[in-house]
């Protein structure tokens, strides 16, 4: 399958550099997935589109101020580390973060390992060995708590797309209401539209909620270089999709009820974690899972979801859900009518 058939034309103008004030109040547009009807929205009113007995099924990942800066000592030349997860495994629950890290450091063309760079405000990074296309192992000295340590100095991921330095305002906003198990590097954005509000609203509707946790790694920042999808590499994300919400899982379908999946790392981890005898592995694991058209889903009824960049995994994923001449027509349409793209925009409901 050739890359090229998932290209389509992003007006820069059209690519969110700052979220809305109120995270609901988002454009949705609603798409029909047998018809291909296109329907016009807002997020505040999802529980319009949803029904009693419907399973939300949320991301609890928590995204860490992963981007630090340092200095060469000998010569002063600025130096940018981006954490991207803990060198011996990508999602260990501990109450403690690790000191050593993979990480990608640029520019690396100035790095000769091994080196010690001096961080911004305390501490040093030992750059231990390379491990290829600009990927280190990293060891964080003499900064004390990390998770203290990157919440005094480190600054939030926004994505390369977004064309500013992060803010006092990203702290908070790019972060979801989900959040609670560190370890992400990019925000699940599906899930930043939602509230309390929002969801309070949707459990007055009938409509529950379950987690899961995907710690999304840099591949979500990534697209498709090979010109055959299917030449391209996944990077491994940690996941988990607890018992209890494969419990909640049974008793929808049982309703019957349906799967509404926040983001594609919701989707992820439900369909790396489904068997196709139809129980699911509950047990913490790293997945690797490509989502292409022609992907048979086991879980999934329903995805709210953002809109992504061209050539992108995420959208691949979407068009395995609603068939891609479907999806594109939908971008199309969402482009026509001003709607706001990528991390910070609005989002898409698949039915």
């Amino acid at each position: 399958m050739k890359t090229e058939l998932f290209d389509y034309l992003l007006p820069f103008e059209r690519i969110a550099q700052y979220p809305l004030q109120k995270r609901d109040a988002s454009r949705m547009l609603v798409l029909d997935r047998k018809t291909g009807r296109v329907e016009h929205s807002h997020v505040r009113d999802l529980p319009q589109w949803l029904l009693p007995g419907d399973l939300m099924i949320v991301n609890r990942t928590k995204v860490i101020p992963a981007r630090l800066h340092a200095l060469k000592p000998e010569t002063g030349a600025k130096i940018e580390i981006f954490l991207l997860r803990p060198a011996l495994g990508a999602g260990q629950a501990s109450t403690e973060l690790p000191h050593e890290w993979e990480a990608l450091v640029s520019p690396a063309k100035r790095i000769k390992t091994p080196c010690v760079l001096r961080l911004e405000g305390k501490g040093e990074a030992a750059v231990l060995e390379s491990i290829g296309e600009g990927h280190f192992i990293v060891r964080l000295n003499h900064v004390g708590n990390l998770r203290r340590f990157l919440a005094a100095h480190g600054h939030v991921p926004l994505p390369p797309y977004i064309k500013r330095a992060d803010e006092t305002g990203d702290r908070s906003r790019y972060q979801t209401v989900f959040a609670r198990e560190e370890g992400s590097v990019a925000a699940p954005t599906a899930g930043l539209h939602f509230t309390q509000a929002l969801l309070r609203s949707l459990a007055d509707r009938g409509v529950r909620k379950s987690p899961v946790t995907l710690h999304v790694g840099l591949g979500t920042f990534l697209g498709i270089t090979a010109d055959e999808v299917e030449d391209h590499v996944m990077h491994p994300e940690w996941f988990e999709v607890p018992a209890a919400t494969v419990r909640e899982i049974q008793r929808a379908k049982a309703r019957p009820g349906r799967v509404v999946a926040v983001g594609t790392t919701s989707v992820r981890a439900l369909e790396s974690a489904a068997q196709a005898d139809g129980s699911f592995r509950t047990e913490p694991d790293e997945t690797r899972l490509f989502i292409t058209p022609g992907y048979r889903f086991r879980t999934v009824d329903v995805l709210f979801t953002n809109f992504h960049q061209p050539k992108s995994t995420l959208l691949m994923l979407v068009s395995a859900f609603a068939g891609r001449e479907r999806v594109l027509a939908a971008y199309q349409e969402a482009i026509r009518e001003g709607y706001r793209f990528l991390s910070y925009g609005d989002a898409m409901l698949i039915l």
